[in-house]
């Protein structure tokens, strides 16, 4: 009959045990450990946590055996056949490490295939994500384009209305310079204007005041005049005789 890989094993184990305790029992020596159960041996780790107790298991099967190796070796030189008993001491020992390494071994593989398994979920998971993070992207990359044109274009307008004021600015500028240069000729021109007309009005002043002058003293030589002939017409009339 042929036995699949894990009944193999299992099948190995037994016999090894069995081999075991019968050494042991013809040497006197105890057994190294209690054995794993049949489905401890022959079932792989489902989960992450049966991994770890089965590596720790594993850890505590290799203590174990030396510990039961160093507490075991002393008894052997007791005994009659000293150098059979170290022999089936240390070949327990062996058998139980390499089992331990048995155990050991499937927790790990289970944990490379668990993180494997993990790693492949995660490229699948992102290989089906791609087009959506493709899309979002590419969508994403339309608004910073529309944000940008738009951000842009606010900086040109804002550009355009500083522009546009400074060349008001300038524009009010010239325009008040030219007034201020416009105010400034005529107030020249009239200042020369009165400098010019102000000897002729100096002359017509001084022909006016000569004219009434003129015209004070003949009214007064016309005052003093009737003023005259009155007194003399008083005092002829107040002579004697009349």
């Amino acid at each position: 009959m042929t036995l699949s890989r894990p009944e193999e094993v299992l099948m190995n184990t037994r016999c090894l045990a069995i081999a075991a305790l019968v050494a042991a029992s013809l040497l006197g020596v105890q057994p190294l450990f209690a054995q794993p159960s049949d489905a401890a041996l022959a079932s792989a780790p489902r989960t992450l946590e049966e991994a770890a107790a089965q590596r720790a298991r594993a850890e505590a099967m290799r203590k174990d055996a030396e510990r039961h190796f160093e507490a075991e070796q002393a008894a052997c030189y007791d005994k009659f056949l000293v150098n059979a008993c170290l022999e089936k001491l240390k070949k327990a020992r062996t058998d139980t490490i390499i089992e331990a390494r048995k155990i050991e071994g499937q927790a790990r593989e289970f944990e490379r295939q668990t993180k494997r398994a993990e790693i492949a979920a995660e490229d699948a998971q992102r290989a089906a994500d791609a087009p959506r993070r493709a899309a979002e992207q590419n969508e994403q990359a339309k608004t910073n384009r529309a944000e940008e044109a738009a951000n842009a274009a606010e900086r040109e307008q804002k550009l355009a209305e500083i522009e546009k004021k400074a060349a008001e600015g300038r524009q009010k500028n010239t325009a008040d310079a030219a007034k201020r240069q416009a105010k400034a000729e005529k107030r020249a021109k009239d200042a020369a204007e009165r400098a010019a007309k102000k000897p002729a009005e100096e002359a017509k002043r001084q022909v006016k005041a000569e004219e009434r002058a003129k015209r004070d003293a003949g009214s007064a030589a016309k005052k003093a005049e009737k003023q005259a002939k009155a007194a003399a017409k008083a005092a002829k009339a107040a002579a004697p005789g009349n």
